[in-house]
């Protein structure tokens, strides 16, 4: 009878069983890698997707609000808020006797998009005037919708700043 067990001396792995161990290991890792990369895009696209929400959700309501009469009416006005910061520093209710404030948001989210974490949030975000087109936004005396400034391309194959 044959004996398939090696001699004591000789038990281990030989140079070719680990050479084909590390070129599986290799494609697997080539596989993993696009795989994360498209994982870690598509939670930031999420989260982009959430912030523009939720800024936009905030400049809906102050509009609103000002509507409503709640907050003070300008001549020059056209409801909208005059910077993104307003959403937070709040205004006051002209409704309300003893004239608290109202705010619209707790925070400002910052775009995700945005590699420059020494930059206010404010100065991470795009935003368009109520008198300019939406396909060529542009700054003025109101914030009347937000964009990422980012040039990317989603996975959808659409610019981030035209979400």
């Amino acid at each position: 009878m044959l004996s398939l067990r090696r001699p004591a001396m000789q038990r281990g792995f030989t140079l070719m069983e680990l050479l084909v161990t590390l070129a599986i290991l290799g494609v697997l890792a080539s596989l993993v890698l696009p795989v994360a990369q498209v994982t870690a895009q598509r939670n930031k696209e999420n989260e982009l997707r959430m912030v523009l929400r939720e800024i936009r959700q905030a400049i809906d309501a102050y509009k609103r609000a000002y509507d409503g009469g709640r907050i003070r009416r300008r001549i020059d006005s056209t409801g909208y808020p005059q910077t993104l910061d307003v959403l937070v520093e709040g205004v006051e209710d002209q409704l309300d006797p003893k004239h608290k404030k109202i705010y619209f948001l707790r925070r400002l989210p910052r775009d995700p998009f945005d590699p420059a974490s020494d930059r206010p949030a404010a100065d991470t975000w795009g935003k368009r005037c109520n008198e300019s087109e939406a396909s060529d936004p542009v700054e003025g005396d109101d914030v009347y919708d937000v964009y990422s400034l980012s040039d990317k391309l989603g996975l959808n194959n659409i610019p981030y700043r035209k979400w």
